[in-house]
């Protein structure tokens, strides 16, 4: 099963988050995603045309993220937005950051 296909779990906390090993055995299933230096955050750079494109983006990005109760952090501004997941209850990764990056991805 895809990981769009999956729906995101509420995570209790109590529980490990990814291996650096795990979480980069999920970076095939989500293209143009990054781990940062220490594995623990998955985020990934989107480029629009304008303002309104990017405003546009995150307005869906937040209507999935409400619809999966996984939020993610977002920056954005002119021409840009940057989304930062992971997991707040264990401070890393669960295989529902990586659900969510498939979904955002996919409202390209």
């Amino acid at each position: 099963m895809s990981l769009t296909q999956k729906t995101c779990v509420p995570c209790q906390g109590g529980i490990p988050p990814l291996t650096p090993e795990e979480a980069s055995g999920f970076l095939d299933q989500v293209p143009g995603w990054e781990l940062n230096d220490t594995s623990d955050r998955l985020y990934r750079k989107f480029a629009f045309d304008d303002f309104v494109a990017a405003l546009a983006f995150v307005n869906k990005v937040g209507a999935v993220a409400e619809e999966e109760g996984h939020h993610p952090d977002i920056s954005f501004g002119w021409g840009y937005a940057d989304i930062v997941l992971f997991t707040h209850k264990i401070q890393g990764l669960h295989e529902n950051d990586f659900i969510m990056a498939a979904k955002i991805s996919d409202l390209i």
